[in-house]
């Protein structure tokens, strides 16, 4: 039983949630979990409260599985707000300068297209990245500063959707890791007039899309028939990784952590299915060998092998 008395279930499946601004991840993580009255939930790519719009969750077993959208390209709507940095990169920050914008559509377009392609971008110290186990933004908030590593992000796409009033309305297609933030702070230097963050939306993270996605007020006003009817398999977030077939005796061997001949097969991680067609988990090829990385308790019937990977955004 849980401290409020429910009885937690075993849920296993992907929610694509639209999070509402205000809220944290782990925050309409949590809310999500109760909902559906699940032992474990974990989300894939942290959106910070002021941002709202696509997160997709993971309950029970597909936890396992997040890494693989944790990696995939991102998609956002930034509104940048022209003239004015603060202390955050972002609306939620303390204004720290001021200047006119005497800037026009063609200079935008022009600074746009330098933003297309690798950058390199230092995370902000508003941030949950952690040094020395303890989040950047807990740094920040004691006013410490932090040396901190510079990472190459990829901007595959960056659009003008809108300009007006001192506000920039782009679409940026992204790598994993890309700090929007920066991007902002970036393109108001570079603009000559400064600017921050002021909304931010996401719109896809891989495969997945915010049209697909289902708001907590949706879910709060459902049944829980109907909330179950919103979950995608477990293995939906390894979808975009090839499948691979199990006899019954590579499907035994597996389970118990051995790694089988697979002669014949390319290199590279592999969804892999058992003889019925159930999901069993993923597996890794390579030198002609397959052996196991992340395996659904239930085709195994065994625990977690010590192999397998941990997700920190992931609540039991």
């Amino acid at each position: 039983m849980t401290g409020s008395g429910r009885t937690r279930n075993a849920v296993d499946g992907v929610l694509l949630l639209n999070k509402p601004r205000g809220l944290s991840s782990q925050q309409a993580v949590s809310q999500v979990k109760r909902l559906f009255a699940a032992r474990k939930a974990g989300h894939t790519g942290t959106l910070d409260p002021m941002a709202d719009g696509l997160l997709p969750v993971g309950l029970g077993e597909a936890t396992k599985f997040t890494q693989y959208v944790l990696d995939a390209d991102k998609c956002y709507l930034a509104t940048l707000g022209l003239g004015v940095t603060t202390s955050s990169g972002d609306a939620e920050g303390e204004i720290i300068a001021q200047h006119p914008v005497a800037v026009s559509v063609a200079a935008v377009a022009g600074v746009l297209r330098r933003f297309t392609g690798e950058q390199v971008q230092t995370p902000p110290m508003y941030s949950a990245v952690k040094i020395n186990g303890k989040p950047l933004y807990a740094y920040a908030r004691a006013g410490i500063q932090v040396e901190r590593k510079s990472r190459v992000v990829s901007i595959n796409e960056l659009q003008l959707i809108d300009f007006i009033d001192k506000k920039l309305i782009l679409r940026v297609a992204c790598s994993k890791g890309t700090y929007i933030r920066v991007l902002a702070e970036d393109i108001g230097a570079a603009l000559g007039c400064g600017a921050h963050l002021t909304a931010l939306t996401r719109e896809s993270a891989g495969s997945f899309r915010l049209a697909e996605a289902s708001s907590l007020a949706e879910l709060e006003a459902m049944d829980m028939t109907g909330r179950m009817a919103r979950l995608l398999p477990p293995e939906t977030f390894a979808s975009s990784l090839p499948r691979h077939d199990l006899d019954a005796g590579t499907q035994q061997q597996l389970g118990c952590g051995q790694t089988i001949a697979a002669t014949g097969v390319a290199p590279g991680l592999y969804r892999l299915y058992g003889v019925a067609g159930e999901f069993v988990g993923v597996g890794e090829v390579a030198d002609s060998m397959l052996r196991p990385r992340r395996l659904v308790a239930l085709s195994t019937g065994l625990p977690d092998s010590p192999i397998n990977l941990s997700n920190p955004a992931v609540t039991g």
